[in-house]
């Protein structure tokens, strides 16, 4: 299902995040951070003080709120301006948030963290395989021996069990049109959004996540530098089965 190179990738591009971010982030998505900070401290056995990675922090919508629970959190992603927004709803907040601007791929860190964190379906969209286990094994380096780390994501189990051939919304501005894709034997879910707005100006944009089996994710997980992997199917614990939500990976280092 590999992608062919075309220079820069999508999600390394800040112009797309700058429209599309309020699109994806909406009102749901930041009125649910608060409890998911919670179940993270609590999966992870945090206490006040303890050291969190914020894989892919985006507009720190969860960043934020670790951060209010009293845990030392250190945020990073490839988009400047996604960062300055971060820093300023930290600002906002009062708490302290170490910020920084580097890929995941490359992404070292003398600094070895309690826990690591890459949630909301912010995994499984470079170019190829290889690249997205340099992510994985980026984590691992990152996070102290025991650590936890907790990834959610699109599975390829979830994404056939709520598959849905597109949508129309209003958000932000915008009249939004979405158009799904199975790529391959379900390897990856392609994506397309058209957003217009009443002037009739449109912006496209298409892009591929792959996907992973939870099987698959958790035996990769191992071979990346993780010592157990288990997958459930929500912050609750609940089985990863037929009522899966969504897939959540608690791996530790």
């Amino acid at each position: 299902m590999d992608n062919k190179k075309s220079g820069t990738e999508w999600f390394e591009k800040e112009d797309f995040w700058i429209t599309f971010a309020p699109i994806m982030f909406d009102d749901a998505r930041w009125a649910e951070a608060p409890d998911v900070a919670e179940y993270v401290q609590k999966l992870a056995g945090l206490q006040q003080g303890n050291s969190v990675l914020d894989a892919g922090c985006g507009l720190g919508r969860i960043s934020v709120e670790l951060a209010l629970l009293g845990l030392d959190v250190t945020g990073v992603d490839i988009i400047q301006a996604e960062l300055d927004a971060a820093k300023e709803s930290a600002a906002d907040e009062g708490v302290p948030l170490t910020l920084i601007n580097a890929d995941l791929r490359t992404f070292t860190s003398d600094k070895k963290f309690d826990c690591a964190v890459n949630l909301y379906t912010s995994f499984g969209y470079c170019d190829t395989i290889e690249e997205d286990m340099m992510i994985l094994k980026s984590i691992a380096g990152a996070l102290r021996e025991g650590g936890t780390f907790i990834l959610e994501c699109t599975s390829r189990e979830s994404a056939v069990m709520y598959w849905t051939p597109g949508e129309d919304f209003d958000r932000a501005g915008w009249h939004v049109h979405t158009e799904f894709g199975v790529v391959g034997a379900w390897e990856g879910l392609r994506s397309k959004w058209v957003l217009t707005d009443d002037n009739g100006k449109k912006i496209e944009h298409e892009f591929v996540q792959r996907l992973y089996s939870a099987s698959d994710l958790c035996k990769r997980l191992v071979e990346c530098g993780f010592s157990s992997t288990k997958a459930y199917g929500d912050f609750d614990l609940s089985p990863y089965d037929e009522n899966l939500r969504t897939m959540i990976i608690i791996a530790k280092r």
